[in-house]
This record gives C-alpha cells, structure tokens and sequence, in this order.
C-alpha cells in the first residue's frame, strides 16, 4: 500500500511538471529538496538547514522560500499523521488536542515574526540550540520505552505552554523546532519513536496556521510550493517507514549533528 502510493505521488508529479506551463529546473531541483528535507526533518530535524539556503541559491526570493517551505512542510506532516491515524498508533484525542495548541502557535508565531529581526531570531535560537546540545550530551541514557505519563492538570498546562512555544518559534522562523520537539517529549519520558511521532502533529499545526498568515503576504508560488510538497510527502513518509528501524544510538548522533549544524550557520547568520 505504501509503496502504490508512492508510486502514484511520482506519477502526479510528473503529469503537473509535463503539464507545466513554464517548466524549468527549479520545479524538479524542489522536488529533491523536499525529500531528502522532509526525510532527514522527520528522523531529527533540521530540514530547515537544506530547504530555505537551497531554494535561496536557485534564486528564489527569501519571503517565497518561507511561504514556500511552511506549504511543504505542512502537507508533509499531514501525510505523516494521516498514516498514523491508519495505524492507530495516536489517540485521536491526543492528535487534535497538539494540533490545536501548535495551530494557535504557528498563527502567533508568523504575527509575532513580523516585529522581530531575523538576527534577533538567530540569536534566541543559537542559545536554546546550545542548551539543547549540552542537555543532549548529558543525557546518556535514553529510554526504550515510555514511562508513566502524568496527568497533573499543571503539568499538562505546562505541556500545552511549551508545545505553543515550539509552534510559535516554528510559524515565525522554524530551524531547530522539529529537534527541540523531539528534545522536549524525550525528556517527558516518551520513546524516541513517539516523540517524533508526537512532533509530525506538531508541525503540521504550527505550518497550517503560519501558513494562512504568510498566504495574506501573496508570496506563495504556487508551482515552487507543489513540487516541493510533493516531494516532502515522499521524503516525510520514507522516513515514517525508517523510523522504527532507527536505533537510539543512531537518533542521538542524528539529533546532536543537526543541533551542531544548526548552530554553525546560525553563528554564521549572526556574524
């Protein structure tokens, strides 16, 4: 089943490239963009680091990027928590009550951007990055399997907090959020598989409401942003079907390289 659809998403694909009015290499260079982003985002992160400097070298400019990226990104993870649902391995109840918190933060994220500096962003996301980076290296033991979850209602106040937050940051300027997120449920005692689990709806929030934010800018291209989403659903659902297969030393040297990159070209931005 996984693989037909696939195979129908390739055959989509080139149908719309052929039809194209304008075809050129910019449509087919989005198309890779978005699945190997999309693969690599889904396992750890990071897909920010390939798809905004990439689409920005061919020439697009940075506002289309963003509105770009938020499309894909956000197509991408609804594929990823579709395919879940299918396979029940997340409540319903837990699914719409992330999307709905994350959904609020991508929508505060993409306003709150508008009043803040790109450098200011850098700058916040290099020192929660680094903090990131050092909790990870301290943390030697990661779980196999989830602990007791607490129902606390203060600790679940604090949960919807931080899940807005991540949303919020991942609306308005996004490297890092998918890392942080997995970060986050890992240290709430979930395995690495649910954490990223747990983050694909979180995404998918915060990209649907940074979206409508940016669509009102009428940067979205629409030809970019269709290749590139469908070759996100590509690469978001390979890695869904390499997850389980990944090993926690494997996640952790993946987590800690993309926090690394991250903040070197965050470091780069500001300097």
């Amino acid at each position: 089943m996984k693989k037909q659809i696939i195979i129908l998403l390739l055959l989509i694909l080139a149908l719309y490239l052929v039809s194209a009015s304008s075809l050129n290499y910019h449509l087919i260079i989005l198309f890779f963009i978005g699945i190997i982003s999309s693969f690599i985002g889904t396992l750890a992160g990071g897909g920010g680091l390939i798809t905004l400097p990439a689409m920005m070298l061919t020439g697009i400019p940075i506002q289309t990027s963003i509105a770009t990226n938020k499309f894909s990104s956000g197509i991408a993870a609804f594929s990823s928590v579709f395919y879940l649902i299918q396979l029940k391995q997340l409540s319903i109840k837990t699914i719409i009550q992330n999307l709905f918190v994350a959904f609020l933060g991508g929508v505060g994220g993409a306003l709150i951007t508008t009043h803040l500096s790109e450098k200011n962003m850098n700058m916040i996301a290099i020192i929660l990055l680094f903090f990131a980076l050092v909790v990870t290296l301290k943390n030697k033991g990661w779980i196999e399997t989830a602990q007791g979850a607490h129902h606390e209602s203060t600790k679940r106040i604090w949960t919807y907090f931080v899940i807005f937050s991540i949303a919020a940051y991942d609306g308005g300027f996004g490297p890092g959020s998918s890392t942080f997120s997995i970060l986050y449920y890992m240290k709430k005692e979930q395995t690495y598989l649910k954490a990223v689990q747990l983050t694909r709806v979180l995404i998918f929030g915060s990209c649907a409401g940074a979206f409508i934010i940016f669509y009102q800018t009428g940067f979205i291209q629409w030809s970019y942003a269709l290749a590139m989403a469908i070759g996100s659903i590509i690469g978001s659902q390979l890695g869904i079907l390499v997850l389980p297969k990944v090993s926690l030393k494997i996640a952790k040297s993946l987590l800690i390289t993309i926090m690394f990159f991250l903040i070197v070209q965050m470091a780069y931005k500001i300097l």
